[in-house]
C-alpha cells in the first residue's frame, strides 16, 4: 500500500514562498481581499509561517512551510457527518466538495488549521480567468477546502502509466508545491518505498512531525536545522 508523504528540509527552506504561489494557481485559490483577509479569512493550502527570534539587530528569523499534514490518524474524518473529509486508500486526507454541508466540524478538529471555509463566492478578475486549471473543480461558496497533495495530478500519472504498462515512479507525480521549490527544501514520495528519498529522510535523526505528541501521526515530515 502506497503512503504518500512529504519531507521539509527546514536548513532549506528560503521563505520564498514559491510553494505558496505553486500551490495557489495549481488548485485554483480564491482571491482574498484586504477585508475579508483581516478577518482570518484568507485561504491558503501551503502557508509558510515565520518565527522571528533574538533582539535587534541580531534577530533570525526562520520559515516553516505547512500544508496539510495529511495525517495517518486524521481527527477530521471523524467529526464529519457526511463522510465529506475522508481518507483515501493511499492516505491522502481528500475532500469531497459537494458532499461538504458546511457545518466546519473538521475544520475545528484539525489542530494544524489547514482547513479553510469559503464564507462567499469565489471570483476572479476576468483577465486571470484563463489560467484556472480545468484539472481541479472551483469550490463554492459555504464548503471547506484544503491541500490535498495535489491528488489529481495522481490520477493524471495513475492514467499514464497504465498507458504505458508500466510502474508508477516516484517523478511522475509530484505535488505542485515540491516542483516549484527552487531550493530543493520539499521532498515528496512514497513513504514506505524503500527507493524513494522520502523513505530515508523521514527516518533520519533530523525528522521529526508537528504536534506529533497529539497522536495524529502526520505523514509531512520536517528536518530540523543543523546545528
Amino acid at each position: 500500500m502506497t503512503r504518500w508523504g512529504m519531507v521539509i528540509d527546514l536548513d532549506r527552506c528560503t521563505g520564498c514562498r514559491a510553494c505558496e504561489t505553486a500551490c495557489s494557481m495549481e488548485n485554483n485559490l480564491p482571491i482574498i481581499n484586504d477585508e475579508q483577509t483581516a478577518m482570518g479569512r484568507s485561504i491558503s493550502w501551503m502557508k509558510i509561517l515565520s518565527q522571528v527570534s533574538g533582539d535587534f539587530p541580531n534577530t533570525k528569523t526562520e520559515f516553516v512551510p505547512r500544508p496539510c499534514m495529511q495525517c495517518d490518524n486524521p481527527p477530521c474524518t471523524k467529526v464529519c457527518p457526511v463522510n465529506a473529509t475522508h481518507q483515501a486508500e493511499d492516505g491522502i486526507v481528500a475532500q469531497i466538495y459537494a458532499r461538504c454541508i458546511g457545518c466546519r466540524y473538521c475544520a475545528n478538529a484539525c489542530p494544524y488549521s489547514v482547513k479553510y471555509f469559503n464564507y462567499y463566492e469565489p471570483q476572479w478578475p476576468e483577465s486571470m480567468k484563463s489560467r484556472l486549471n480545468p484539472d481541479v473543480s472551483l469550490r463554492p461558496k459555504g464548503v471547506v477546502e484544503k491541500c490535498t497533495f495535489c491528488r489529481h495530478r495522481l490520477q493524471k500519472a495513475r492514467e499514464r502509466v497504465r498507458a504505458e504498462n508500466r510502474p508508477l515512479a516516484e517523478s511522475d507525480f509530484q505535488p505542485a508545491c515540491a516542483e516549484s521549490c527552487s531550493s530543493k527544501a520539499i521532498t515528496f514520495g512514497d513513504l514506505d518505498n524503500s527507493s524513494h528519498r522520502v523513505h530515508d529522510l523521514s527516518r533520519g535523526p533530523r525528522a521529526s512531525r508537528m504536534m506529533e505528541d497529539l497522536g495524529t501521526q502526520p505523514k509531512v515530515l520536517y528536518l530540523k536545522k543543523e546545528v
